[in-house]
């Protein structure tokens, strides 16, 4: 394949320099952990076993929940070279460990992104003791399929990826699964008006295969699909946007995520002005009303069972995408417009506040839909000149132009608080971020993905995914209820603090390897950007540009002084890199709900969510439930 593209700036100097913080070089980094060998049982509330392993070594401090999400999620099962010369899976989380830790290594060493082998040396130990320690853990398609090939040789069939080589900055087809991995979890993919070519909606639910089936997740704006309503070319009328959607989410549901128990991740986005937008709102809740007739007339209610597996819209997370003009309509009780996707014309006229209402109650009976507020966040947008933000991935924390994706990494939180000062480690937690913002960087450079269009946005953007997990666990460390002044300014100083060090980071490596391709076309709307993220942490409100709604900024009076005065000094430190070097990525933070892989590292809570219960039993989509029990409870009562 003979499409070359064109590359970011050129080098500039020679590569990162890694400092060490919690190894010590000449020391192997797993002998710093005691382990353990356990057994993985897990049974479904009947007391049937439905998974088991009796031969699993994890450090002593992981809990047996973290030890259960390793051997049921993690583990590759099959293909991994035994000492008697078979193969078999892997048993250890020392094998995973390394297997991710030293793939970014290498990949990282041969493409110049540290300055010596010292470094590459460090960049490993580092990263590999901050995940054996529970301090930090990249998205489930990395442990699914990062070092499969590199430390095992496992190759897979190929399954139609590309990627860009970025020797010669061709586009290439894959010639297998896991020489290049798919270690992104989230991918925003576009789709055309058109049945069978290729970029249409059957040649969609191909791209989605190839995502589902290394565990990641996808979403869509479908928005360019006509309604039921809207002629067709060759005669007769549309089928409709809603009849495609259940084809899609048939599809979805029949494919298991990464190969394991988990069922697809889909996202669904519609324009509120689309002609189908009511049978959109109203589908979910439409369907639980089937459900309730089939469990009254005998069927299982189970999620899985006969009941659910019966009706449609249960195999994706459904949004409305609200503009600001909307909103307005809203307020001021005026009718909304419902447009032909094939020529823009008025099909249909409604009370606005009809449209808002059916979708409040909708949400209240099923959850769904939810909103996505298009203007704000095309007003955050770093690459206008690349189009408009349509759609967000299936936790809607990836936003970003259609046909890209992110690979996400999220940090410990509760790892980095002091319980006998009562500090936050500002220090210990911005060297965690530069470390996993250059694994995130690294990934987008050893990755395939689904399509051409992906592969080549995924280089010319290269957008990341750095992020937190066990906020809420760290509130109540620190004494903060949860819906107070004290916490969203200590939530917003942290969250503050972890994007701006992943901007100054990026933007370090792009003195290092340039920046990415599509900086220039987007420089002066991706500073105003940094510029406005600089003016919150200050909260000189009145000095935000081009925001028709101006964001509240971290209030000093409610902030801990030394909180807020890193975050503020590292967002001096971006503006400034920024304008000299560019960014090798044009988006760098998400904050994603961290489910399974918050269990992985024993996080009490999850993202930004507060918890609800001191234990709690999470059902698995594979049959069976932990009990989870708080492990900060004790500290807490004691505490207050």
């Amino acid at each position: 394949m003979k499409k070359t593209l064109r590359s970011g700036q050129e080098k500039k100097r020679k590569g990162l320099i890694i400092s060490r913080r919690f190894t010590e070089i000449n020391k192997d980094v797993f002998l710093d952990f005691k382990y353990e060998q356990r057994s993985s049982v897990i049974k479904n509330p009947k007391g049937d076993i439905v998974f088991e392993n009796k031969e699993v070594e994890v450090p002593a401090g992981w809990s047996q929940v973290a030890t259960d999400i390793l051997a049921q999620k993690y583990f590759r099962r099959t293909g991994v070279p035994m000492k008697n010369g078979s193969s078999g899976g892997e048993n250890s989380a020392k094998q995973v460990v390394h297997r991710m830790a030293d793939c970014w290594k290498d990949w990282g060493q041969q493409y110049g992104y540290f300055a010596s082998k010292k470094d590459a040396d460090a960049f490993y130990d580092e990263v590999a003791f901050m995940l054996l320690n529970q301090m930090a853990a990249p998205n489930s398609p990395q442990w699914f399929n990062t070092g499969l090939f590199h430390t095992y040789g496992i190759k897979g069939q190929k399954q139609g990826h590309f990627y860009v080589d970025a020797v010669d900055n061709q586009l290439k087809r894959s010639t297998s699964a896991y020489e290049r991995p798919q270690p992104h979890a989230c991918f925003i993919l576009s789709v055309k008006d058109d049945l069978v070519n290729p970029g249409g909606i059957m040649d969609l639910w191909v791209r989605e295969a190839r995502i589902f089936k290394y565990g990641s997740g996808v979403g869509t704006n479908f928005s360019s699909l006509r309604g039921e309503t809207e002629k067709l070319s060759g005669g007769g009328h549309s089928s409709g946007l809603m009849s495609f959607l259940k084809i899609g989410d048939r599809a979805a549901g029949a494919i298991k995520s990464g190969g394991t128990t988990r069922r697809a991740a889909k996202m669904v986005c519609l324009d509120v002005d689309h002609p189908e937008i009511l049978s959109f709102i109203n589908w979910k809740a439409e369907e639980e009303k089937k459900v309730a007739a089939l469990i009254a007339a005998g069927y299982s209610s189970e999620y899985e069972g006969e009941a659910y597996a019966t009706v449609s819209g249960q195999n994706s997370n459904n949004s409305v995408r609200l503009s600001d003009a909307f909103m307005n309509a809203v307020k001021q009780g005026d009718t909304w417009d419902l447009r032909s996707r094939k020529d823009g014309s008025v099909i249909n006229s409604l009370p606005s506040e009809f449209i808002m209402d059916q979708i409040v109650e909708a949400a209240w009976k099923c959850a769904d839909p939810e909103l996505q507020f298009d203007t704000t966040i095309n007003d955050w947008h770093t690459c206008p000149a690349g189009g408009k933000i349509k759609a967000s991935n299936p936790c809607s924390e990836y936003m970003f132009l259609d046909d890209t994706a992110c690979n996400l990494a999220s940090i410990n939180l509760g790892k980095f608080y002091n319980a006998s000062t009562g500090l936050f480690d500002v220090e210990g937690f911005e060297h965690a971020c530069r470390l996993w913002t250059i694994v995130l960087e690294i990934s987008v450079l050893m990755a395939q993905f689904p399509s051409e269009e992906v592969a080549i946005n995924s280089f010319n953007y290269r957008t990341l995914g750095l992020g937190y997990a066990n906020l809420g666990s760290l509130l109540m460390m620190n004494g903060l209820p949860y819906d107070s002044e004290h916490s969203r300014a200590m939530a917003a100083a942290i969250t503050a603090l972890m994007t701006g060090v992943a901007y100054k980071t990026s933007a370090e490596m792009a003195d290092v390897l340039g920046a990415f391709t599509k900086f220039n076309d987007n420089r002066e709307a991706m500073m105003r950007v940094m510029h406005n993220h600089r003016y919150a942490a200050y909260n000189t409100m009145d000095s935000f540009e081009n925001l028709a709604v101006k964001p509240a900024g971290i209030d000093p009076k409610f902030c801990p002084s030394y909180l807020l005065n890193a975050a503020c000094s590292v967002w001096d430190d971006v503006v400034q890199a920024g304008e000299q070097s560019g960014f090798r990525n044009a988006q760098v933070t998400v904050l994603a709900p961290t489910g399974t892989i918050g269990l992985l590292m024993d996080c009490d809570t999850t993202g930004v969510e507060p918890d609800f219960a001191l234990v709690k039993y999470k059902k698995l989509s594979g049959g069976g439930y932990f009990k989870i029990v708080k492990s900060i409870a004790g500290y807490c009562i004691k505490k207050t």
